[in-house]
């Protein structure tokens, strides 16, 4: 899918002089770079196109984009892919490969696409633009910068103001007596993958955290999420305790878990388990585990996730069926056999389960192995669920800097910016997940959430397109390292300069209502504007037609609305002129405002 360009480069495509170059030129004469992406090479290229055969065209590689436009009259074919979201390039066949269109490029995507261009045999035609893709494909991999580090975008609202720690957490009502803001892991010394703001217990001490620290997977120790304003029940995030096979226990940390269950006096904390039961007794072999009944006052629930391994397979035989071809006779049971949609309600289950519990006034500790994957997913999801602030555009901004990007979710290493390594076991489409299950909701809720599909589809995008600097490497510490902020530009820069293109008209705000999707495969559906969405005979529509219907309403409205307001002036100044030229006992109820006249305008929206 195209990404969004904001602002144009008039001069990065050279005018030729040969009428050779003139056509190649007016082929590519559309294609509008950003500041700061340059042209490396283009050439006559055939696209083999699962959808109309082979299409002759032109192919512009820059070091952000592969732009292929087909030359042939009959057949008008356009693809326009960030670098970023190509995860393997190969050769296809050899000088000596026989058969028409056998000889050229394999490239295979993660947006759920893959492209194969054919070229001529003779001459090493391929060479050039094999090396000069690969070598820009994969940046990180022939020691070349990221294009969010080359990139010269501006913007007048700078993305990277919109998510304050200090500010979320004073919205939430904190620090209170019972919660406090520690500034312990200020130069990451703490825990290396956690924010430097967090929020624990008031009785904590900083020893206690450290205590707590050598006992948790990755040091990353129970900390607030998310605090419930009028029961004060909290939503607190970590990762696993350090059982392992002996069933070593730690009083310190026995003891943290009950300061968080005492401050809102909490019977029964609740730990929810996001994996297994059966992954979570594995994980005690590699010095992993569980909390065992030797945490009194306390309940564990394993919600039966699986890890990032089975969501990988899940996503590939999802592509499998999705792309190029749609098989009709077997759909049904092909999408079942992908286990995908299964993984969605198990996930929205979990997240279900853990709103309830705050709802309801219980506080909740929620892990998965190290607390970046699973855990973000769901309390992320819960918080969706309870606070409407984040399901505006900018506080759903928030929620993903706050949970995902801040909290340490490895984002380098699950898609692999930059990266020529493929097959890397630590690849995974949880964050994918995640997005996918916000848009179930804005389906079952079409009314509670301020953004719409669109911004949706633009995060995904972005994820992969290495133009922004917001989903770079796999932690805050890593992104201070790698001074992010100062030298690349946030994705929520390009949102919000046109927030209206991202917001849903349907919208309703309703600040105290908790979202219960329906988590049942009956409910579920596959995201099809999304997966489905480079198949031309999938039929899709950027908006659907009630949508478009209802805007143009609103406009009329407004217009109506303008009108009415300028007879009202107008209206009134005649009647002015009128009182002034005859009796000062003219009455009052003919020059209403036209505040007081719109009380009696209704209008069917």
């Amino acid at each position: 899918m195209a990404s969004p360009v904001s602002v144009y480069n008039s001069n990065a495509l050279h005018i030729p002089s040969t009428p050779r170059e003139s056509l190649k030129m007016e082929l590519l004469a559309d294609v509008s770079l950003l500041p700061g992406e340059d042209r490396i090479i283009d050439k006559d290229i055939i696209y083999i196109c699962p959808f109309n055969g082979a299409v002759k065209g032109k192919v512009l590689i820059t070091n952000y984009r592969l732009y292929f436009k087909s030359s042939d009259t009959d057949v008008t074919v356009t693809l326009d892919v960030p670098l970023g979201a190509i995860s393997r390039v190969e050769k296809m066949g050899g000088a000596s490969s026989r058969g028409e269109n056998s000889y050229g490029l394999d490239i295979t995507c993660k947006d759920m696409r893959n492209l194969r261009f054919a070229l001529k045999q003779e001459g090493h035609s391929r060479r050039d633009i094999f090396e000069l893709l690969f070598r820009h494909a994969f940046p990180l991999s022939h020691g070349l910068s990221l294009f969010a580090y080359v990139t010269q975008e501006k913007y007048s609202e700078s993305g990277w103001n919109i998510y304050k720690p200090i500010e979320e957490f004073r919205r939430q009502g904190l620090p209170n007596s019972k919660w406090r803001i520690t500034f312990i892991n200020k130069n990451y010394d703490l825990c290396d993958t956690y924010p430097t703001v967090l929020a624990v217990p008031f009785k904590s001490k900083e020893e206690d955290l450290r205590r707590v620290a050598a006992f948790r997977s990755r040091a990353r120790i129970p900390v607030l999420s998310w605090i419930h304003r009028e029961n004060q029940a909290v939503i607190v995030r970590c990762s696993q305790p350090l059982v392992g096979m002996s069933g070593k226990r730690n009083k310190d940390d026995e003891r943290y878990l009950d300061l968080i269950r005492e401050a809102n006096d909490t019977t029964k904390l609740t730990i929810f388990d996001a994996r297994p039961n059966v992954n979570a007794v594995a994980n005690k072999a590699t010095g992993g585990g569980y909390e065992g009944d030797e945490y009194q006052n306390a309940e564990l629930i394993f919600l039966d996730i699986q890890n990032i391994h089975v969501m990988r397979e899940s996503l590939k035989k999802l592509k499998d069926i999705v792309y190029p071809n749609v098989e009709e006779s077997h759909w049904l049971s092909s999408l079942e056999s992908t286990h995908w949609l299964e993984h969605i309600k198990l996930v929205l289950s979990g997240a279900i389960q853990v709103a309830d519990k705050v709802s309801s006034g219980n506080s909740v500790v929620v892990h998965c192995s190290d607390g970046w994957d699973r855990t973000a997913q769901l309390t992320s999801l819960a918080m969706l669920m309870l606070d409407s602030h984040y399901r505006t555009l900018r506080g759903f901004q928030v929620l993903i800097e706050k949970e995902w990007i801040s909290f340490g979710h490895k984002f380098a290493s699950r898609i692999g910016h930059g990266d020529k390594n493929h097959a890397d076991q630590d690849r995974s489409p949880i964050f994918v997940q995640f997005i996918d299950c916000v848009w179930q909701m804005t389906k079952q809720f079409p009314t509670a959430f301020e953004f719409n599909e669109h911004l949706l589809l633009t995060i995904l995008d972005h994820l992969y397109s290495c133009r922004f600097g917001t989903f770079l490497y796999n932690c805050e510490s890593a992104r201070d390292q790698h001074e992010v902020r100062l030298k690349t530009v946030s994705l929520w820069s390009l949102v919000n300069s046109k927030m209206d293109i991202y917001l849903n008209p349907f919208y309703t705000p309703e600040s105290g209502r908790v979202l219960y999707p329906v988590a049942s495969m009956r409910h579920l559906e596959l995201w099809v504007t999304y997966y489905i969405r480079w198949n031309p005979r999938i039929r899709q529509q950027q908006q659907s037609p009630v949508e478009q219907r209802y805007k143009e309403l609103l406009a009329l409205r407004d217009e109506y609305l303008k009108k009415l307001e300028q007879l009202q002036l107008s209206d009134s100044s005649t009647s002015s002129r009128l009182a002034n030229s005859s009796t000062p006992n003219t009455s009052s109820s003919t020059t209403s405002t036209p505040s007081q006249q719109y009380t009696h305008l209704n209008t069917p929206f």
